[in-house]
């Protein structure tokens, strides 16, 4: 082993308190790119794999009724394989525990044998007897949330008719790796279900006898998906097609994708942050160890080793540290990244996920931590090739105290004396100050940007089911109906307000842009479902064009004044051309709005609503239940505190759980910047400090004169890490924003207040800790002239 070696050994063994907590930090970094990176390869092969297992279509054609000969039709359009004509529709489960019934999606099977697309994953019991058309498959789902056994029977009304259904098994089904009711933002395991049936049962209940209205198809490889899509519509437009659309548009998998989208977004933005921080913290430490070791660097150089390898020893020193908190980053990424894995089981009903991190994620992760971590101590390095043996075997000249201010020595005057030692120390050296300062403000700037994110989700809930959605539940029908339904609703007994909404299924189009999603046909001044501007105050809206949400306008690229095409796929499919008038504050979703009128003299329909807001008497809900269950028309009945349980299982599973561990991660760097401060000054200054000792400083004022410059350091770097904070946060909120939610990137007074709390219990403890190893300094090993 050469001397360098030798001596790069013996300086991390010396330094080994900072070099870990540095190696942590970097550690902490890596372990997010791994954990994030890990869980998206291991969604999209898990849902690749599931998918092609099942044999999930490829196209979904919803239609109002088409005979069976049309299928062959279909199977001759080009790029098609295969074709799958099924019956689906609406339903409502009547639970006995519960007064409101619970929306589901009735499915056909077939008779015999198994269905070539869009196969059911069977957990239990067995499928449903062609000759006993009362016998039906449940989603497994639905079982768990709601405790159902084999053999139980459900009260279920499907168009129109009651009839109680007996469980005989229960299935996952890649179609429903997720479950949302039509118009609900979130899933809800316990609030919607699906049954699959006897494709007889489903006939004779629909009146599709040698019917169908759902079309399944698979693509062979290399066919265009948007030729066969347009195919499709044009051959089912005569039987009432309502609009294919691809796999990528299917509700359950969008959502998947959606979370994927949202990991990949974190996973590139979110780890940098932690990252350069540490290469922030690498940046001072070289800095300060040069500064140190100025004598030893000329004493080597006047030996005959050459500026090249007298960096680089200092360089490796730099690259040991990084290598070491990757190792230990991939060690407890994948540690993390499979208790997440476990969570999104949970999350998606996928019948198997395994965590998987590819060889290239583990080597990316290693070399980039390895870049970010270097690249703050190589700029540091640097500066040993401009120090010839002469200079830098000079000691530095000392500061000359003489050349103060008037006021800044009478500052000083009024102070003891190791008070002027702490204030002297930090004012005549602004550089290492500045730097000091940064890092204890970067650790305060992440915890602030962390509680902000943790508040940025509570505040989320709180807008929208408080200030946007002010109604009680909504009630929506199979098909449009007569604005009388909004009459009759507000006659229930317990009913106080209705207000009535239609919404449309379209495809906004803009240039390139476009995006599958629906229009909400309002009232021109709503008051139970609003649309706000970015300071919460009222939107008009208005017949003359639309008032799109704030994520809706950022993927069709689209402001104020432009244009958009829409693409109605309902009704009569007209397809129409809408300025865009403003655009709204949205909190969850990506609504477009258009005043309720104009929306059906557009669709050439006369006063229809799709569906109704209702404020009521919590005394009357039972009754009021008990009436809206005997309407045949409704659909379902969605009550604002379910959906609100269910954005908040949604942000606090899944991709939004990540926060969590981000938000520990955050406060442990932040310890650890502080920590590493506290050392390096230690280090900097044990000779310093045993003379205190010599001169006749007791311990208390020894470490007073330490840890006083640490608290004073941390007390200035509080309002620039508050600053720093907001710009973090901003970061960290676009990363987890998504179609589903947008993430407020607004820092409350409390998240300051919070964050400076941890920053100062952090200092403390490190406080301790060195005051710790100050008490056990020896006196005269500390006071020796360096080797």
């Amino acid at each position: 082993m050469s001397p360098l070696d030798r001596k790069l050994l013996r300086d991390l063994w010396t330094s080994r308190g900072q070099a870990t907590s540095i190696a942590l930090v970097v550690a902490f970094g890596v372990a997010l790119l791994v954990m994030m990176h890990g869980l998206v390869n291991s969604l999209e092969e898990t849902r690749r794999a599931y998918y092609e297992r099942y044999r999930l279509a490829d196209v979904f054609a919803p239609l109002k009724r088409a005979p069976r000969p049309a299928l062959l039709s279909l199977e001759q359009l080009a790029g098609v394989d295969t074709v799958v004509g099924r019956i689906s529709g609406g339903a409502l489960i009547d639970l006995d525990a519960e007064s409101a019934p619970v929306r589901a999606q009735v499915i056909s099977l077939p008779d015999f044998g198994r269905s070539p697309l869009n196969e059911l994953h069977l957990t239990r019991g067995r499928r449903p007897d062609a000759a006993r058309p009362q016998e039906a498959v449940l989603l497994d789902g639905f079982a768990q949330a709601r405790s159902i056994a084999l053999g139980d029977e459900l009260a279920t009304t499907i168009y129109g008719v009651r009839q109680r259904l007996s469980i005989v098994g229960f299935a996952q089904a890649p179609e429903f790796v997720t479950t949302m009711a039509p118009g609900e933002l979130a899933p809800d395991d316990a609030r919607f279900a699906v049954l699959w049936l006897g494709r007889n049962a489903l006939e004779a209940a629909y009146d599709m006898d040698g019917a169908f209205n759902e079309a399944l198809i698979k693509l062979r490889r290399g066919a265009s998906e948007r030729e066969v899509v347009a195919a499709v519509d044009r051959l089912l437009e005569p039987h009432g097609g309502f609009g294919a659309y691809p796999l990528a548009e299917q509700l359950s998998n969008r959502f998947v994708s959606e979370e994927i989208r949202g990991l990949r977004a974190s996973s590139t933005s979110v780890p940098p942050v932690f990252l350069a921080v540490a290469a922030f913290l690498l940046y001072v430490v070289m800095a300060r160890m040069l500064q140190t070791e100025r004598e030893q660097i000329g004493l080597l150089k006047s030996f005959g080793y050459s500026s090249i390898e007298v960096g680089w020893h200092y360089a490796k020193f730099v690259l040991a540290i990084a290598t070491l908190g990757a190792f230990i980053g991939c060690m407890l990424g994948i540690t993390m990244g499979r208790a997440m894995a476990e969570l999104y089981q949970q999350y998606f009903k996928f019948p198997f996920l395994v965590f998987t991190v590819p060889p290239q994620v583990m080597i990316f992760g290693l070399l980039v931590s390895v870049l970010a971590a270097s690249i703050g101590g190589l700029l540091v390095v640097r500066r040993v090739f401009g120090l010839s043996p002469a200079v830098a075997m000079r000691p530095p000249a000392p500061p000359r105290f003489a050349r103060s201010s008037r006021w800044l020595q009478g500052l000083l005057d009024r102070f003891d004396q190791p008070s002027r030692m702490i204030l002297r120390q930090l004012l005549r050296q602004p550089g290492r100050t500045g730097l000091a300062v940064t890092g204890i403000a970067t650790g305060m700037a992440l915890s602030v940007a962390m509680l902000a994110m943790m508040h940025g989700f509570e505040r989320m809930v709180e807008l929208n089911f408080s200030v946007v959605d002010r109604s009680d539940l909504t009630v929506t029908f199979i098909e449009p109906r007569s604005e009388r339904v909004v009459h009759e609703l507000r006659r229930l007994r317990g009913v106080h307000e209705a207000e009535p909404v239609r919404a449309v299924a379209v495809r906004f189009r803009h240039g390139t842009q476009s995006y599958l999603g629906s229009i909400n046909g309002f009232l021109s001044e709503p008051e139970l479902q609003r649309a706000l501007d970015a300071d919460l105050q009222p939107l008009f809206i208005r017949g003359e064009g639309l008032i799109l949400s704030r994520p809706l306008a950022k993927e069709l690229a689209v402001d104020a004044g432009d244009r958009v095409v829409i693409e109605v796929r309902e009704g009569r499919r007209p397809v129409l051309e809408l300025p865009v008038l403003a655009v709204a504050r949205t909190l969850l979703g990506a609504p477009a709005y258009l005043e309720l009128n104009a929306l059906n003299r557009a669709l050439n329909e006369d006063r229809r609503v799709s569906g109704v807001y209702l404020t009521i008497d919590a005394a009357e809900t039972e009754r009021l239940y008990e009436q809206i269950k005997d309407m045949p028309a409704v659909a379902g009945v969605s009550l604002k505190a379910d959906a609100r349980d269910a954005i908040v299982r949604v942000m606090n599973e899944g991709a939004g759980a990540t926060r969590h561990v981000m938000a520990v991660i955050a406060g442990l760097i932040t310890f650890g910047i502080i920590y590493t401060s506290a050392r390096i000054a230690f280090a900097e200054r044990s000779r310093d400090l045993s003379s205190l000792r010599v001169f006749g400083f007791s311990r208390a004022e020894t470490a007073f004169v330490l840890l006083g410059e640490l608290v004073l350091l941390t007390v200035v770097a509080l309002p620039v890490g508050m600053i720093g904070g907001q710009a973090f946060a901003e970061v960290i909120a676009e990363a987890f924003s998504t179609d589903l939610y947008q993430v407020p990137a607004a820092v409350p007074l409390s998240a300051h207040a919070n964050a400076a709390i941890a920053v100062l219990l952090a200092t403390a403890a490190s406080a301790l800790i060195v005051k710790r190893d100050l008490d056990r300094l020896d006196i005269v090993h500390a006071l020796k002239s360096r080797d």
